[in-house]
């Protein structure tokens, strides 16, 4: 059974009278090669002395015109051995019927094999590939030549993988191959990742609105790969709508039914079809069977004389060729009606030579499906040799019974069938069933156009089913021509590849293979290809700038060697030696006026605290380390707590006495009244003869007046200078003792301020505790800071007072600046902006306390006198007011200037 004609010719459809069995049209000259090489096979094996040396075989060839219909009906034909074909019912005459070769296509064999299942009848198909009929439940004696369609799906799909392609569109035949064959290619590239841009079906009858949508959709579409699962028969009507479109720059897939099909192959298809790649079955060549084609009788039988006739177009009827000469000298062709236009030209000869026109028929180039008929024929007559030599008790059957060649039943030839092994002639081939399929093995095929502009065939690989899965699939790259004579490997993706530091993001409601490449956040990286998910990076790793590589990240801290750090460290080096120096001219001048009025020990305790100070910031230098944390933080608040404990015991005498001289200035001038009016009382009672006893009275109880004031501004002695700085001091110390039992300080690795850094810095342990000493200090500060802008008013030849309100002044202007400019900055930084804080502040106090001291120690050492300690007077009423230094001088002093003052006045 062979598909000789493409369709059933078109029928009225007239039920008014017996219905009749449809004719068929479009004689298919590659089919009738087919079934020529059955006929040459069948001669072959019957002039062969070793296969079937006393029996002849004989055929009868039916046509299925490609449709389902007629493959039923020839079957049952077959069957009954009748015209009519009558069910269950056998009046025949003859030989006994051995198997069927057929029937084309696979739905043509589908139906075919489901009717002789029930009659047990053996089945071998040469050109039906559809997965579907390798189950034996519903096709118990199907077998065939041609590889499952398993084998071709996953041949197509490893193709599709290995040239990277995952946007590919698919048209498949609207029948069982098409159907199976796709459904099997797409589970298979989808499980690996590849996704389907469009499917199409073509239509078993095709129509004009059909074929230009599926041509538009291909045109339209974005996949440059389009794998097709069809016959050429059913894909031929859309190879010429893309013709007309002109689609061009795809590549296209072709499955075996047409992949060396003259019917595609056609010209003018180079731009459309040029570059494709297909998969064909073994191909072989056949020694004789051109000479046998070329010979062919043209009245052999109706096949032979209709296969002449549309070669040549002519007719071998004479009657017929005169009756359509006479119509066509009646008038001109655009007057005739359209049969006699469309009939043949003459009367043919019957010895035209076949071999000239170089017709698909003759062209014997590409047996591959030609060759699986030859291996069909072959197998059905080694099934009969092997049965017909069974010997008697060695037999498969009950009793180990032979059948009988002349009479045999055809369940018995089926065991033999399903169970033949042999080789093929001429090519050596070794044949045998595997659950009624042989081995998936193919060519791939590669459409090139030669310089002629014909297309040539190109086998640029292979692929075997039933190797190991990596030696599967052989190819050469370099070998195969693309579409428009391309060399390079065509691209076909929705979306391109996301490169490593990218991961793809899903596009809702659109397929997987179309995605968007999202750049992987700080500290992920993808060091890979189309990467799903990023990388989170380790604890002591981050993402480089590329984000395809962890990186170490950076440790950080304010090296001693640094620029940065040598210059902070010279910095305090030059304030402690400064510091040092004047504590120094100090002791030099130890027993000064200067040095002795300002209390020496607060001098050097203060001056002790400043080189702390300066010493402490070296400390804040260098890695990290649980001492240098403890240090640090604990020497900074004690130095500044001593420094300005010492301050506020220095700055709260000089509050004292000048509040103390303030009230006596206040006395001196009442006093100074009460004199003056007392002096003109008594030049009254002078004059009128009163007593001078009681003027010297009024001094007097002046005088004791005074007394009891100097006597209560000197109620602060240095003692208590010394205690209240001790005291404050010692709060502090027991604080941080506190803090260093409880919570120490101690070094982390800060990995959250920068990403790319580790921070090495000191962790204060309890925010509190900081909070809490370093608030003292500042309550310190502040009181300091009080107690000297309230004594700044006091007069003496360098102001004290008003120099540590200026040193308190910067210190608060320092550490002011200092809380912003620490929180905007991160890393090493931040240490260095609190060295510069610590340093500037303690510049400031030694500067602005100790300056104006050395500037007359050393430069003014004249005014370093007694006298100098004394105050000045107050130019606006003639009053003088106390200084710090001569408040500090005995009291008699202080009694001689008021009396003095009195006296003047």
């Amino acid at each position: 059974m062979f598909p000789v004609h493409r369709r059933l010719a078109s029928v009225d459809g007239n039920t008014s009278r017996v219905p009749v069995s449809s004719g068929c049209e479009g004689f298919n000259f590659r089919t009738f090669r087919w079934t020529q090489t059955m006929l040459f096979a069948i001669d072959e094996i019957n002039r062969a002395p070793d296969l079937l040396p006393n029996t002849d075989l004989g055929y009868v060839i039916y046509d299925s015109c490609f449709t389902i219909s007629k493959a039923v009906e020839g079957t049952l034909t077959y069957l009954t051995g009748q015209d009519e074909a009558v069910p269950n019912y056998r009046c025949g005459t003859g030989a006994p019927l051995a198997a069927l070769v057929g029937a084309g296509g696979s739905d043509l064999s589908i139906a075919t094999a489901r009717i002789l299942g029930l009659y047990h009848f053996p089945q071998v198909s040469y050109s039906s590939t559809c997965s579907a009929l390798e189950s034996k439940f519903q096709f118990p004696t199907f077998l065939r030549t041609i590889p499952n369609d398993v084998h071709q799906a996953a041949a197509m799909a490893q193709l599709v993988l290995h040239f990277g392609w995952t946007w590919v569109g698919t048209i498949a035949a609207d029948d069982d191959y098409g159907k199976y064959g796709i459904k099997a290619f797409k589970e298979q590239v989808e499980e690996a990742g590849v996704c389907i841009s469009f499917s199409e079906t073509l239509p078993k009858v095709s129509s004009p609105e059909d074929m230009q949508r599926i041509a538009k959709t291909v045109a339209q579409a974005t996949a440059k790969i389009i794998v097709v699962f069809s016959s050429d028969v059913d894909l031929s009507p859309l190879v010429l709508e893309l013709l007309r479109h002109n689609v061009t720059d795809r590549t296209w897939i072709a499955s075996e039914a047409w992949v060396t099909s003259a019917l595609i192959n056609q010209a003018g298809v180079n731009s459309v079809l040029g570059g494709t790649l297909g998969f064909g079955v073994k191909r072989a060549d056949i020694p004789g069977l051109q000479r046998h084609l070329l010979d062919v009788d043209p009245y052999a039988n109706g096949l032979t004389e209709e296969f002449w006739e549309t070669l040549f177009n002519c007719t071998l009827d004479s009657s017929k060729a005169a009756v359509l000469t006479k119509q066509r000298a009646v008038g001109a062709n655009d007057t005739l009606p359209r049969s006699v236009r469309a009939a043949p030209d003459g009367l043919c000869t019957g010895s035209e030579s076949v071999g000239q026109l170089g017709n698909t028929y003759s062209d014997v180039s590409q047996l591959r499906i030609t060759y699986s008929v030859y291996k069909a024929v072959y197998a059905v007559a080694h099934a009969l040799h092997n049965l017909e030599h069974c010997v008697d008790g060695q037999g498969p059957f009950v009793g180990k019974s032979c059948a009988d060649i002349t009479q045999f039943e055809p369940w018995q030839l089926m065991y033999y069938v399903k169970n033949v092994r042999f080789k093929v002639p001429h090519t050596g081939e070794e044949i045998y069933f595997t659950e009624g399929d042989v081995e998936g093995f193919y060519d791939i095929i590669n459409w090139q156009v030669k310089s002629n502009g014909e297309m040539s065939y190109v086998t640029v690989g292979s692929y075997n089913g039933s190797a190991a899965p990596e030696d599967r699939m052989k190819i050469t790259n370099d070998s195969i021509v693309w579409n428009n004579q391309e060399l390079a490997t065509p691209r076909s993706v929705c979306s391109e590849n996301c490169q490593p530091g990218t991961r793809k993001g899903i596009r809702q409601g659109e397929p997987v293979c179309c995605f968007d490449c999202i750049p992987c956040a700080d500290g992920e990286i993808s060091n890979s290809t189309n990467a799903r998910a990023c990388i989170v990076c380790s604890y002591e790793e981050w993402s480089n700038e590329a984000h395809d590589t962890c990186v170490s990240k950076i440790i950080e801290f304010l090296a001693f060697g640094e620029p940065l750090g040598i210059t902070l460290i010279a910095i305090s080096a030059f304030g402690a030696l400064a510091t040092i120096g004047v504590g120094v001219v100090f002791v030099a001048h130890i027993g000064t006026p200067l040095v002795k009025a300002n209390d020496a020990l607060l001098s050097f305790s203060l001056l002790f605290s400043l080189v702390v100070t300066f010493l402490c910031s070296i400390v804040f230098l260098g890695k990290p380390q649980h001492w240098s944390c403890m240090t640090s933080q604990v020497a900074l608040a004690l130095g500044f707590a001593l420094c300005l404990s010492s301050i506020m015991g220095k700055t709260a005498v000089l509050m004292l006495r000048a509040r103390a001289l303030k009230a006596e200035r206040t006395r001196a001038r009442a006093a100074a009244k009460a004199a003056k009016s007392a002096a003109a009382e008594a030049a009254q009672a002078a004059a009128d003869g009163g007593s001078p006893d009681v003027i010297a009275a009024n001094a007097a109880h002046r005088a004791e007046a005074k007394d009891g004031a100097l006597s209560e501004v000197d109620s602060l002695t240095c003692g208590h200078q010394r205690a209240i700085a001790a005291v404050a001091t010692l709060i502090q110390a027991v604080a941080c003792t506190v803090w260093l039992v409880i919570v120490p300080p101690h070094p982390v690795e800060n990995t959250s301020t920068q990403n790319i850094k580790i921070i090495l810095e000191c962790d204060e342990g309890s925010v509190v505790f900081i909070c809490c000493i370093f608030a003292y200090d500042i309550l310190l500060a502040l009181l300091a800071f009080v107690f000297a802008f309230i004594a700044r008013k006091l007069e003496d030849h360098f102001g004290e007072a008003k120099c540590v309100t200026f040193g308190m002044l910067v210190f608060f202007i320092v550490w002011i600046s200092f809380v912003p400019a620490y929180l905007s900055t991160r890393g090493k930084f931040m240490v260095a902006v609190q060295i510069f804080a610590i340093l500037a502040s303690s510049f400031g106090l030694l500067t602005c306390i100790f300056l104006p001291k050395c500037y007359i120690l050393l430069v003014k050492p004249e005014r370093n006198r007694e006298e100098m300690m004394r105050p000045r007077s107050k130019a606006r009423d003639g009053t003088s007011t106390g200084t710090s230094a001569s408040l500090a001088t005995n009291a008699t002093e202080v009694h001689a200037t008021t009396a003095s003052t009195n006296i003047d006045d």
